[in-house]
Parts: C-alpha cells; sequence; structure tokens
C-alpha cells in the first residue's frame, strides 16, 4: 500500500528522513511513536489510538540518522491525513512539516483533488501555514479540542470567513522568499491584528524578509494603535507603507496578499474576508504584483507612522 516516496531533511542539529512504508512492516515503530506522544503524553486512551483503520491507511515515517522512528502520520481512505505525532526533542526542527509534505505526495500519487485533517486547536496555526483553511465549528475528540481543515491540491482554495481569511495569511507568509505585497484597505481588522499573524511576519522579518504595505485608508489603523504599525516600528529596516491617493488606485475595490514564491490570498471586495487562497501559483501571484508595482510607485510614504509612539 506505501509508495516509494523519501523526503530529507535537515533539523537544527541532526538529520532525518521520511519515507512511505508499509504497515504491517513498520507496525512496532509506528505503534511506538503513537503510544509514546497520544497514550502517554496526552492520556488519549489506547483503544481510541488503534482503529480499524490503520492497515487499510497509507503511513509515512520519519527516522533519524541512526534509523530510530521520530514522528509519523497516515492518510485514511476517506482522504484525512491523522496520527500525525512527533517526538518532543524533535518538534520544531521541520519534522512535522517534512511528514506533512510526504503525506501530500501520497495524496496526490492516489489522484485526490483534496485532503482534510482534525488538527488539534494548539497545532491550527501549523497546518495553517502548510495550505490548510478551517471549516466548521471546533469539537471535541479523544478529550481534546480539534478543528477540522482542508486544502485543495493543486488547485485554488475557497475562503469563506475570518479565521479561513487569517490560516490564508499564515500561509503565504510562511511560504514568503524575500518579500511579501500587502494591498489592504485599512490593514485589515481580524486578521492583521492578530497575534498569530502580528507573529508570522516578525518571524519573516526577523529572517530578513520586506513586507511593503498599500493603504487605502492609512488613518484608521493609526487611531486604532494596530500591533502591525508597532511592529514595523521595532523593525524600521523591514517594514513600508505607503497610502494610495490616486482616484485610479482609489476605486480598486479588491485586496490581497502575495509573496514572491508564487503564494497569494485575494479578496473581490477589500472589506470583506471571503476570496481565493493558493500557495503555489506563480501566474496569479506574479499578475497581482504586477498591480501592486505601479500602484506603490503612485502612492504617498506612510511619515506619520515613523513618528507614531506606541
Amino acid at each position: 500500500m506505501s509508495g516509494p516516496t523519501t523526503v530529507t531533511g535537515a533539523a537544527v542539529t541532526g538529520t532525518f528522513r521520511v519515507e512511505a512504508v508499509a504497515f504491517d512492516q513498520a507496525l512496532a515503530d509506528l505503534r511506538a511513536i503513537r503510544d509514546a506522544v497520544f497514550v502517554q503524553e496526552q492520556g488519549v486512551p489506547v483503544e481510541l489510538e488503534r482503529d480499524a483503520l490503520d492497515p487499510m491507511c497509507r503511513h509515512v515515517l520519519a527516522r533519524d540518522a541512526q534509523d530510530r522512528p521520530i514522528g509519523t502520520g497516515r492518510l485514511t481512505p476517506d482522504r484525512r491525513i491523522g496520527r500525525m505525532a512527533v517526538l518532543p526533542e524533535w518538534r520544531n526542527r521541520r519534522v512535522g512539516e517534512a511528514l506533512l509534505k510526504a503525506l501530500l505526495v501520497q495524496a496526490r500519487l492516489l489522484g485526490w483533488p483534496e485532503v482534510s485533517l482534525h488538527a488539534q486547536v494548539a497545532a491550527q496555526a501549523f497546518y495553517a501555514r502548510q495550505g490548510f483553511l478551517p471549516y466548521g465549528d471546533r469539537f471535541v475528540e479523544a478529550g481534546l479540542d480539534h478543528q477540522s481543515m482542508r486544502l485543495a491540491l493543486d488547485a485554488v482554495n475557497v475562503v469563506l470567513h475570518r479565521d479561513a481569511g487569517l490560516a490564508a495569511l499564515l500561509g503565504v507568509a510562511e511560504g514568503a522568499r524575500r518579500q511579501l505585497l500587502v494591498y489592504s484597505r485599512d490593514l485589515d481588522p481580524g486578521v492583521l491584528d492578530q497575534p498569530e499573524a502580528i507573529a508570522a511576519l516578525r518571524r519573516f522579518a526577523v529572517a530578513g524578509g520586506e513586507v511593503r504595505v498599500l493603504l487605502h485608508d492609512p488613518e484608521a489603523p493609526r487611531r486604532a494603535i494596530a500591533p502591525l504599525i508597532g511592529l514595523s516600528q521595532r523593525l524600521p529596516t523591514a517594514f513600508a507603507f505607503r497610502a494610495i491617493e490616486e482616484p485610479v488606485d482609489r476605486d480598486y475595490p479588491s485586496a490581497y496578499i502575495a509573496n514572491d514564491a508564487g503564494g497569494w490570498y485575494f479578496r473581490p471586495l477589500g472589506h470583506r474576508f471571503d476570496g481565493e487562497t493558493r500557495l503555489d501559483d506563480e501566474a496569479r501571484a506574479r499578475q497581482l504584483r504586477a498591480h501592486f508595482a505601479p500602484a506603490w510607485e503612485r502612492a504617498r510614504p506612510c511619515t506619520e507612522y515613523r513618528s507614531l509612539g506606541i
């Protein structure tokens, strides 16, 4: 049931690899990781952790340089990603990201148009950074709060509400290489002022990225003491704000975020959160960057932000 997919990666210290494995051959390693994380660490009853779906799933396994299992995940027959688990000492070292990418490779090999998952709420931002969008209400599973999320593979993902808009922003920011462009009416309260968004933009800026922000109404976020303005004052070389004044630009009704790696989140009406997003569509991202560039040149610098005391 497993394919030949292998993903290799370098962690902060040490190396690891991720590969698709057959359940019957890797059973001991899979259970060792899942028992340690779900049963012992999180208190999930073992009878809930082990289910009848396992033999029918596609599994991926991460191993360290000494061939020891360090993480795992699976694809169920109903096109759901699950049982994502990484040993504590290997967390925040991109193992989870590599596991997820390997599962998406398997989903594409199967020809699936979409995959979904039940994310533990604490891990929701991690999946958003990989392009997954939340839908539905939160729920309790195995005693833990969860959120349903989904990702359309090699296609546009529809954004229906604010939480999905925040997830889309996180995905575009995470994928940016050197530049992130933001075309907004008033810094989008409810998204660009959220702690997760500020943290993502701070990580990008500290890593050497440049964020350019075009605004229709620069006074509104100033009055609201928008946290992004405060962040830009602490990292002034990374952030630049300009105000749109030309009629041709002020008549533009939409808003968007685009990066330099094919990621974008576009809203037809800039005062709403609903729209579309995709993280691997360079053609559309190029169109948005081409729209942004002349508007940026026509706009005036927001010098009032540099003098604002927060």
